[in-house]
């Protein structure tokens, strides 16, 4: 029974993942694409081939291989040739591109669908359709909302820090930011929610790694608004999974019955 309740999670998950890849490209994808221009010192890279409303980017010419970036979400793929050949490089990069970032929503989907499931069961709570967006959104608060107020999402060519330093910092807000809205939204005894006020505060008393230079030939502009659209798209990506499980939970439960 508990192998057929995680089950029907990672199901949700994976089909929250796939749904949404197109929301991806929307709006999240393009502004990667134009972000790319500005790497390498912000020389600008010449695309490969424009395909499907531009979302193809190439590396420098006279070299060739593809390579997917996981954290960038994004494929580079050098060319050296023009006409056919240019075409071929462009729809070749426009699908390593869409099977990468499908790839990556899919795992991300059922990962975090799991996730949220074996939070509830820790919890003794049930998750169903009528309370799925507010898990949703508890998941994103802590996922992604609460570590971006230190560390906004980032584009290609931007400064960082040591990666180490960041992925530290991610967890221990990720983790304090969890068990503060647990005590703050699951239990009633006012010693607990006041420690869970604090401990949704805790996490930001520590400033987040940032890069000594933070000059960076991306526009501002372009940067705020991937945060933006990168923060929006993680919300309804999570409470599309707290619907979605709702759902296969209570689908669950109606079997079992």
């Amino acid at each position: 029974m508990f192998v057929r309740y995680l089950l029907a999670a990672l199901v949700a998950g994976l089909f929250v993942g796939v749904v949404m890849t197109p929301v991806q490209y929307a709006r999240v994808v393009p502004l990667i694409v134009h972000a790319e221009q500005y790497e390498d010192g912000g020389h600008g890279i010449e695309p490969a081939h424009h395909h499907d409303a531009g979302l193809v980017s190439s590396a420098h010419a006279h070299s060739a291989g593809a390579v997917f970036d996981p954290q960038g979400g994004r494929v580079i793929l050098a060319h050296s040739t023009a006409g056919t050949d240019g075409e071929e490089a462009g729809a070749a990069l426009f699908e390593s591109r869409a099977l990468g970032t499908l790839t990556a929503n899919i795992v991300t989907g059922g990962g975090f669908a799991l996730m949220l499931a074996a939070v509830a069961l820790l919890a003794g709570r049930r998750i169903t359709v009528r309370n799925g967006a507010l898990w949703g959104l508890a998941g994103f608060a802590a996922v992604s909302l609460a570590p971006a107020l230190g560390l906004p999402p980032e584009l290609p060519a931007m400064p960082a820090a040591d990666l180490s330093a960041r992925q530290a910092w991610w967890i221990m807000t990720v983790g304090l930011t969890a068990v503060g809205l647990y005590c703050l939204l699951l239990r009633k005894e006012p010693m607990l929610r006041a420690g869970g006020i604090a401990l949704l505060v805790v996490p930001h008393l520590f400033a987040a790694p940032h890069p000594a230079d933070l000059s960076s030939p991306i526009p501002p502009t372009l940067a705020a608004e991937f945060a933006v659209a990168s923060l929006a798209t993680g919300a309804i990506f999570w409470v599309l999974i707290g619907l979605a499980v709702g759902f296969a939970m209570e689908r669950f439960g109606a079997a079992e019955a």
